[in-house]
């Protein structure tokens, strides 16, 4: 462990008093109807950085009934696509005016980098701005060639009231993959925040009402998955859900919204492989592989937790990442400088520990460590950069989410074992490929399981292109044009023109 670089000192002071959250209800802040509250204790400095209110059944019934009041009056969903775009660019511009305080407060709640989290919070302004020109030129088709007395129109409409549940690791970049595209399709919304890091997304209410989005089209309840969660999942007055999070959440979010025949969109877990052939760009690889695996702590779905190296090369490959990941910055993530900061909860790293212990048990061995890693000068939970090798297909550490700083290494020898070994996991959302030759890389992006595949890159993204994945790694799309789609409604008018409909009674 002595040859880590580790940072133990905060550039950034802690905050003097924490942030208080409360609901966000048509347009008015509100406590709990229970009175309750909840706190949240930064995972990286053992502070209380948040005191939230504490939502209940009744709270999440009261968000859902003002968003269905807004849809069905209309104040946004019939407005033109040119007011819509309007008030998303104020929030862009806004947004960018307020990373600071943001990021900061999800540093402190999540244990993200500073740099990291300036760096979500500013990227989030491009999403918004995306989805305003989303809103300006949607469009549905027309037939003109249905006959001379016929025309026939498709129409794109809202779907209606969705239910946005968001996840811990990234809470305002994934809120800003979904709430602005929902908004730009004339949705109205309720948010349930992550229990963990709740407080940006109550930070963004401000920046709508200052933006001048109407009372009761975006509602906020912070709490847990019981109840406000299970409320909106199964409501009747809820059209649509979209949740983030793991495969099994995921699935009891299904489960609920099937008693309604709800739409329902889930970007869930992944065990995305980076797949290295031995006429890559070695260094360049080396150094995705070690950002995949390390970045957010490697709590993100598309975390490139398991690598498939060409057997001629493995050796060599795994002393470069091993050499790399000594570099990597752990440690205080409101220092600029830490690349790696802290595990979210206590119950999360003994999670990602156990996958390791099992690995070893199992016949696979750690590279380098594969254990918690104690700072002195912080109270927090971190965990050591860890490499194992010797991990066979069949092992839960290459089969499941470990969602931790763990790089799982297998090795092929012929294409077709790569992409076996890659489609063999349970989860598609991303693979990635490295390789000189285009027709490798064109073969292996053909053929693999994956909503995402990279290659020679890792992890680049644009509000353009798309986002989702295949398998249990969910369903339905988030951003692009295709994440507008999602909140769409389709509706088929048929006119005939004049008085030409033949009779079907007979006179």
């Amino acid at each position: 462990m002595n040859d880590l670089t580790i940072i133990t000192t905060a550039s950034i002071a802690l905050p003097a008093s924490p942030f208080e959250g409360r609901h966000f209800i048509d347009g008015t802040w509100c406590d709990s109807a229970n009175g309750e509250t909840f706190e949240r204790i930064s995972p990286s400095h053992g502070v209380v950085v948040s005191r939230s209110a504490k939502g209940g059944r009744e709270d999440a019934e009261r968000a859902i009934a003002a968003a269905r009041k807004a849809f069905d009056v209309g104040i946004w969903s019939r407005i033109s696509g040119k007011e819509r775009a309007t008030v998303l660019l104020k929030v862009a511009d806004l947004i960018e005016a307020n990373v600071e305080r943001m990021a900061i407060l999800e540093t402190l709640e999540s244990g993200k980098p500073i740099t990291q989290a300036r760096g979500e919070v500013s990227g989030a302004a491009d999403l918004w701005r995306y989805a305003a020109s989303l809103a300006r030129t949607l469009h549905g088709d027309s037939h003109n060639s249905l006959g001379e007395q016929m025309l026939g129109v498709v129409l794109k409409e809202p779907i209606g009231v969705v239910s946005i549940i968001t996840p811990w690791n990234f809470p305002f970049w994934i809120l800003s993959q979904k709430l602005p595209f929902a908004l730009a399709a004339g949705c109205t919304c309720v948010i349930k925040p992550s229990e963990m890091t709740p407080s940006t997304t109550v930070m963004l209410a401000d920046l709508l009402v200052e933006a001048g989005l109407p009372a009761g089209t975006v509602n906020i309840v912070l709490g847990f998955g019981q109840p406000v969660g299970q409320v909106m999942a199964e409501h009747a007055q809820v059209d649509m859900v979209t949740f983030t999070g793991s495969t099994a959440v995921g699935k009891a979010i299904m489960a609920a919204a099937s008693g309604t025949l709800k739409k329902v969109a889930l970007e869930l877990g992944g065990k995305n492989p980076q797949v290295i052939f031995p006429d890559a760009d070695l260094d360049s690889a080396a150094d995705a592989v070690t950002f995949g695996v390390y970045f957010n702590a490697g709590e993100c779905c598309n975390s490139g937790s398991r690598i498939i190296v060409h057997e001629d090369i493995a050796e060599a490959f795994v002393s470069r990442v091993v050499a790399l990941s000594k570099k990597v910055a752990f440690g205080d993530p409101l220092n600029p400088d830490t690349q790696v900061g802290a595990i979210i909860s206590s119950a999360h790293q003994e999670k990602i520990d156990g996958y390791v212990r099992a690995a070893v048990a199992a016949g696979a061995k750690v590279q380098l460590g594969g254990a918690t890693l104690p700072i002195a000068e912080l109270p927090g939970r971190f965990y050591q950069p860890t490499v194992v090798t010797g991990v066979t297909s069949d092992m839960p550490i290459a089969r499941e989410e470990v969602f931790g700083p763990v790089l799982s290494v297998l090795t092929f020898r012929t294409l077709d074992e790569a992409i076996d070994l890659v489609n063999d996991a349970p989860y598609g959302l991303s693979a990635g490929v490295w390789s000189e030759n285009v027709h490798t890389c064109l073969e292996f992006s053909r053929r693999v399981q994956a909503g995402t595949v990279w290659t020679n890159t890792w992890m680049d993204g644009f509000p353009e292109l798309t986002f989702g994945g295949f398998k249990q790694s969910g369903q339905g799309r988030e951003i692009g044009p295709y994440g507008l789609d999602e909140f769409l409604e389709v509706k088929t008018v048929v006119m005939r023109i004049g008085r030409t409909r033949p009779n079907w009674v007979r006179a």
